[in-house]
């Protein structure tokens, strides 16, 4: 949210020169202990645990169900016996996979965290609560008393949409970069070099999981503004010291919240836990 209670220091980047750095993941856990012991760690553990544990049986639930929608509405073509070597139509109905489970998949991630969002409000606020020293949200239970009290039902789902987008640009991102490098960078390569045997399958399914890695990565990072925007309004304008000034502007929408952090420059605010380098001309809020 912009909060720094630790004053940047000049360090050295990775090729020597020397740069203000803020505090990374390291120093600003000393401070916590510090000021709240080592149970301030652990703040919003308990509705983050509530909201993986559902989050997971919900997803797994609603995958299923559309694997076995998908396999009622779509019968297998045997109008024509399947021929030997390389297929004419495999690039195809490979892409056709990928898209059939991406779609899946982004249904069922969907699920999951339209389902799951009020334990994640919950766990934001908790741990904004260290701001301003606040003991508004200390439970789960009264949490949600608390959201339903002053904000509706509304409340429960404070920066939901754009963390919607982020998730499914990212998958989507993810999954058809992977198809694309695994397709036509790494199979085509394989097969330029007549790579068979054993040694080659085992080879291209260990590449096939790096790239998937590094396509996730890569989306991850892209996709990153959209994770910034829900948590800053997830906390906004909701009675906590965090998502009021000085610490934060009050955003009017969610589009609010983005144009103003794309003018000041600060779209990758907090994406990185180490090595924080200070930009020109961003702003934050230290003590």
């Amino acid at each position: 949210v912009g909060y720094e209670p630790l004053p940047p220091t000049l360090g050295r980047n990775i090729f020597g020169r020397q740069v203000y750095q803020l505090p990374g993941l390291f120093a600003y856990a000393k401070h916590i202990v510090k000021v709240d012991g080592r149970a301030g760690l652990f703040k919003g553990l308990t509705p983050r645990l509530c909201s993986s544990a559902i989050g997971t049986v919900v997803h797994s639930k609603v995958l299923q169900g559309a694997v076995l929608f998908g396999g009622v509405c779509s019968l297998p073509d045997t109008s024509s016996p399947p021929q030997p070597g390389p297929s004419k139509k495999e690039s195809v109905s490979s892409l056709e996979q990928v898209l059939k489970e991406t779609s899946r998949e982004m249904v069922a991630r969907s699920a999951a965290t339209l389902i799951t969002h009020p334990f994640h409000v919950i766990t934001l606020r908790c741990m904004v609560q260290f701001i301003g020293r606040e003991t508004k949200y200390s439970g789960t239970l009264s949490a949600f008393a608390t959201i339903y009290r002053e904000e509706g039902i509304l409340g429960f789902f404070a920066g939901l949409v754009p963390r919607l987008l982020g998730d499914i640009l990212s998958l989507w991102l993810c999954n058809m970069l992977a198809y694309l490098i695994n397709t036509y960078a790494l199979e085509n390569g394989v097969r330029a070099r007549g790579v068979q045997g054993g040694l080659g399958v085992s080879t291209m399914t260990e590449m096939k999981s790096y790239s998937q890695a590094v396509t996730g990565f890569f989306a991850s990072m892209l996709t990153y503004p959209f994770v910034l925007v829900s948590n800053l309004m997830a906390v906004n304008n909701c009675g906590l010291a965090g998502g009021l000034l000085p610490y934060a502007p009050t955003y009017s929408s969610w589009l609010d919240c983005w144009s103003q952090l794309h003018r000041e420059g600060n779209m990758s605010r907090g994406n990185s836990l180490f090595f924080r380098k200070v930009p020109t001309g961003k702003r934050y809020v230290w003590e």
